[in-house]
């Protein structure tokens, strides 16, 4: 079983009803993610999106530069009282999704891994494990740059996210 990092796009009224209806915020989330199964939209056209188990070497890489928004796990919680996969969903608010989008923008997956020793990330238990093989590092650029994209359309839109690991 694996850890996956999920986002789901929503207008405000979506954000509303989700928070006051956790259940269909997950029938919803359901609905929308096989729909964009059969059609694999690219992550600026996408309401769900996923960075796979690369979630947690992000949130490492993240937390290195003090990223202002915590887009891995989200900020403010709902369905509390739910279990998503593991543990409830929370969400970010259109402006922090603004925040991250513009933030994301100016910061390159270079600068990320800039200095960073594959072995700190294995000493620190980053999920999957396996950093001591050649090139690891280099396995988050897709994801990291896919959610940099996700996140631009997400406040182009004026959307709220929600966030939650399955």
């Amino acid at each position: 079983m694996s850890m996956i990092g999920e986002y789901l796009r929503v207008t405000a009224a979506e954000l509303g009803r989700a928070t006051r209806e956790p259940d269909w915020a997950l029938d919803f989330v359901e609905e929308v993610q096989d729909a964009e199964e059969e059609t694999e939209p690219a992550p600026a056209k996408a309401r769900h999106f996923s960075t796979h188990k690369a979630w947690d070497m992000l949130r490492f890489l993240l937390a290195r530069v003090e990223f202002p928004v915590n887009v891995i796990h989200g900020e403010e919680p709902f369905a509390e009282n739910e279990d998503w996969g593991y543990g409830p969903p929370r969400y970010l608010r259109p402006e922090r999704v603004k925040l991250a989008a513009e933030t994301l923008r100016v910061t390159s997956y270079d600068q990320l891994v800039r200095g960073v020793d594959p072995a700190e990330l294995t000493s620190a238990e980053v999920y999957p494990l396996g950093w001591d093989v050649p090139g690891a590092l280099e396995w988050g650029r897709h994801w990291y740059d896919s959610l940099a994209q996700f996140f631009e359309a997400a406040a182009g839109a004026d959307d709220a996210v929600l966030v939650w690991l399955d």
